[in-house]
């Protein structure tokens, strides 16, 4: 069974995200996507509603669960038994900094992680432009799931 780890704060969870998952089920048998928790870090949106946006994305869709977790995203893996980290790649800066955290994980463990480039109409998106944009009151909803712009 070929398992991934979707790690990420998704705060929110994005169209960027969601085309990401969407895109990679073919090439899992289940994608897990993680919500990590840093108590260092300051959120727009509560865990419980990001993981309630996913879980509503993709209430459809057996092969998607969410879980929190905080630590190494490769102690999940194996907590998990998942072999695979997925991750998107927007940018050459996004591949530079991930493929660092990939080498690290490799070294570190047995874990792979597959990228996937983000589709040409969702690479300019980010939680932090989303953020960026709801706290100036433009309209985000153009930039999120449907589970998110009930929020």
């Amino acid at each position: 069974m070929r398992k991934a780890i979707f790690p990420g704060s998704f705060d929110p969870i994005t169209l960027g995200h969601y085309d990401l998952i969407k895109r990679a089920l073919p090439l899992f048998d289940e994608i897990v996507v993680a919500i990590g928790i840093n108590a260092e870090k300051k959120y727009m949106f509560s865990l419980e509603d990001r993981k309630k946006f996913i879980e509503e994305s993709f209430k459809d869709e057996p092969k998607v669960s969410v879980v929190t977790y905080e630590g190494l995203t490769i102690d999940l893996c194996h907590k998990l038994d998942a072999q695979f980290i997925l991750r998107g790649l927007r940018n050459p800066a996004d591949f530079e900094f991930e493929k660092a955290i990939a080498h690290t994980n490799r070294q570190l463990s047995d874990i792979e992680t597959v990228f996937l480039l983000t589709a040409i109409d969702t690479s300019h998106i980010s939680s932090s432009i989303v953020r960026d944009v709801i706290r100036n009151g433009g309209d985000y909803t153009i930039l999120v799931p449907e589970s998110v712009k009930t929020k």
